[in-house]
């Protein structure tokens, strides 16, 4: 039976008119002016409202050389639902305003018989906007190319979580026809998200919060799952991906395949520069095959 999950940000976060949406897309694409690679096995890109971070997210979705790839593994983390777990969508459709991606039930089923997942009913699924927000970019992407998702929810856990996941995933890393697209945006700051994190020493604010991102960015680049944990103890910066990113680290250490991160764009909604401020960092990523 047909479970639909709407598009339930479309109209809001970003247009729901099929004919803008695609004109949007291919334009931030096009000015991104990347080359599309089939070692690009996966990207790191943010989720926020397109007139924020459509552009920045480009620069991740740019790279994807849709031929060989037949599955997109979606981990995006978990805004409004507590779970210390991950959960998997009973969906068996993700709809867009330019297309409808089919869930793998298949790879769903695989994943649900390790008995470590949850599952998320169809009100969880369509309050989060962390996955959809990717959505939209696939679909374009991967037009008249047979593709299907598989959306995990990255819940609240913990550093011994993230390794049991990573290592449960990792296997899938290594065939080429699969693809990781893990939903993070960086730096939440100023009083209304509790993050105030300041160090002068960088001049203004904006740059502070720059300089604490590229930090965060740089660590993810080396692979390391540990340095990175630390690096979030440390600073706590307001990552809300951390999750995903951490998940999606331990996969790439614990894979056969040799795959490096590289940061391609790093963008701020506005540069803050009193207390009063705030503002979110986007940063995108390509994962590819170290040849």
């Amino acid at each position: 039976m047909e479970n639909v999950r709407r598009a339930s940000h479309a109209g809001s976060w970003y247009t729901d008119n099929p004919k803008k949406l695609a004109e949007e897309l291919e334009g931030w694409l096009r000015a991104s002016g990347l080359e599309k690679s089939p070692d690009v096995r996966g990207v790191i890109a943010p989720h926020a409202g397109y007139s924020y971070s459509g552009r920045a997210a480009a620069y991740a979705f740019g790279n994807i050389d849709p031929t060989n790839i037949s599955r997109v593994f979606l981990l995006g983390p978990s805004h409004h639902h507590y779970t210390p777990k991950c959960a998997l969508s009973t969906a068996t459709v993700y709809k867009t305003p330019i297309g409808d991606l089919p869930i793998d039930l298949e790879v769903i089923e695989e994943l649900k018989a390790t008995g470590k997942f949850e599952m998320m009913d169809i009100l969880i699924d369509e309050a989060e906007h962390s996955m959809e927000m990717h959505l939209p970019y696939l679909a374009k992407v991967f037009e008249g190319h047979q593709v299907k998702v598989v959306p995990i929810l990255v819940g609240a856990l913990s550093a011994e979580n993230e390794a049991f996941y990573g290592r449960l995933l990792a296997k899938y890393v290594d065939d080429p026809n699969n693809f990781f697209s893990v939903s993070s945006d960086f730096c939440h700051w100023g009083s209304r998200f509790n993050y105030t994190h300041y160090d002068k020493k960088h001049g203004a604010i904006y740059k502070s919060i720059e300089s604490l991102d590229r930090m965060g960015m740089e660590i993810i680049e080396t692979g390391d799952p540990d340095a990175f944990k630390q690096y979030l103890v440390e600073y706590d910066n307001t990552i809300c991906g951390r999750h995903p990113i951490s998940v999606f680290l331990h996969m790439l250490r614990n894979c056969s395949t040799k795959i490096n991160v590289k940061f391609l764009r790093y963008e701020q909604s506005s540069q803050c520069k009193s207390m009063r401020d705030s503002s979110v960092s986007y940063a995108s990523a390509a994962a590819k095959v170290d040849a």
